[in-house]
């Protein structure tokens, strides 16, 4: 039986980690024959996430220190399963894929999958701000380390637990999103990136600040660039 670990990070989305919780086909995952757990990763919620997510069922871990890669290295530590899968608890992400995309893994072998938000969204998904910064950040990514993907701050990852022993990470912050995938690229050519259909987000506070986390993720390309080149 393949363990399942599902981790989602949170800050104050009380609004929107139910609809995302309610939206994971545990029942039909446990029916094809995977284990699953889910862990919420909260940093200090106080508009009753917590609250939430326990009365459905999750498992939660405390992260003192703020950070969207901080969360995630955290959920990563704790995580049991042999796949780990991502995805923000706003309410964007389509969590009842998880079972095809797991199928999809298993039929062709592959590692690590990302998702494709551009393919597919509901409207008024994306700000018109966020969705250029996004295009011109995945297209650096394409120029700047040759990785074909479309949509490189994707948040919904799905990949096999012994690829972490390969991944050495430099980011706690938003540009995390991009390391893991360079990690990822780096430690296995078995990657893929499918599309889904991407939501609107439904109350809560966005966390993303277009210009200080755009300018923060484009310096961080940069250094990562010199870093592989070096071989670190």
């Amino acid at each position: 039986m393949v363990y399942v670990s599902i981790i989602i990070p949170t800050l104050n989305e009380a609004d929107g980690i139910r609809r995302t919780l309610d939206s994971i086909c545990v029942e039909r995952l446990r029916g094809l024959g995977y284990d699953v757990e889910v862990i919420v990763v909260d940093g200090g919620s106080d508009d009753g996430t917590v609250d939430v997510a326990r009365e459905w069922g999750a498992r939660v871990v405390f992260e003192p220190v703020r950070g969207y890669g901080r969360a995630y290295l955290t959920g990563f530590r704790v995580a049991r399963g042999d796949v780990i899968v991502t995805g923000d608890g706003d309410g964007t992400y389509p969590f009842d894929v998880i079972s095809r995309v797991l199928g999809f893994m298993e039929e062709y072998g592959l590692d690590f999958v990302s998702v494709n938000r551009f393919e597919r969204f509901e409207e008024g998904a994306w700000h018109p701000i966020y969705f250029f910064g996004n295009r011109v950040l995945s297209f650096l990514v394409r120029v700047l380390f040759g990785l074909r993907v479309r949509d490189s701050q994707s948040g919904m990852w799905f990949f096999r637990r012994e690829l972490l022993r390969k991944m050495r990470f430099v980011s706690s912050g938003m540009d995390f999103s991009t390391e893991i995938k360079l990690e990822a690229w780096r430690a296995t050519k078995r990657f893929a990136e499918v599309p889904v259909f991407y939501r609107r987000r439904r109350g809560g506070v966005k966390k993303l600040h277009w210009f200080k986390d755009g300018l923060r993720i484009l310096l961080f390309l940069l250094r990562k660039r010199v870093l592989m080149w070096l071989g670190l």
